[in-house]
């Protein structure tokens, strides 16, 4: 990264949906990871729409009639990563970098006082691996993101993050100097729970006018237009 790592703004940007489009392949791996933890199939339905690693696979396991904490819990989160990462030739096939996704980290990587991470559901392991199998992992600091092996609530990893700020850079940054950049109601409402500004892309499941509804401070259609996503990024004056 080109940035002051110290610097004046935190660009906490989401995974899945907002760069990268991960196609089907994390939900064969929670299917083999089930069966291997549970011994049967997961037949019950179910969706990733913004929650955590552990609030997915808390309720995953609790909706199948199994204890959603404990050893339980803990292995089948091992066997989601060892899955995903047994199917990384899949990821990079099926998957894809959204449009501008990396134009968009490369130039926010240019400019000074800029620090980018991630806030994301997925794990740190996962979300190492995705970001490096699609080559974005460069652009961002992973010490000073958020994870969904952090906390369950999605809406208590700001403070993961604004705390390795302090720890890793010897800044704390707080609300105020934080963007979360996501796809999801969930995203909004993490970043209004600190006071940071939201920006939406409306390049998930959730349409732009839903985002805006949820209090997004800017709802963007996709990354595709460099030029406006750091106005929309960098703007806001705090």
């Amino acid at each position: 990264m080109t940035t002051d790592g110290a610097g004046s703004r935190l660009v906490l940007w989401d995974i899945d949906h907002t760069l990268i489009d991960g196609g089907t392949v994390a939900r064969r791996a929670y299917a083999a990871a089930f069966r291997q933890v549970a011994g049967r199939s997961l037949d019950h339905p179910w969706q990733f729409d913004g929650r955590t690693e552990l609030a997915m696979a808390s309720d995953v396991l609790r909706t199948h009639g199994l204890p959603p904490e404990g050893a339980m819990l803990d292995a089948f989160l091992d066997l989601i990563i060892a899955e995903l990462r047994d199917r990384e030739a899949e990821l990079v096939a099926e998957g894809r970098v959204l449009a501008g996704a990396s134009e968009a980290l490369t130039a926010l990587g240019a400019i000074p006082g800029v620090c980018q991470s991630v806030l994301t559901g997925n794990t740190y392991a996962l979300a190492v691996l995705k970001m490096r199998v699609f080559g974005l992992a460069d652009h961002v600091d992973f010490r000073v993101g958020a994870y969904g092996d952090d906390a369950y609530e999605r809406v208590d990893l700001p403070a993961r993050a604004f705390a390795r700020t302090e720890e890793h850079l010897g800044r704390r940054h707080v609300g105020a100097d934080t963007v979360i950049v996501g796809d999801t109601p969930r995203d909004v409402a993490t970043a209004r729970a600190v006071g940071a500004w939201s920006v939406a892309v409306a390049t998930g499941t959730t349409s732009a006018a839903d985002l805006a509804a949820a209090g997004a401070d800017v709802v963007l259609a996709d990354l595709a237009d460099t030029d406006a996503v750091l106005g929309a990024l960098l703007g806001p004056v705090r």
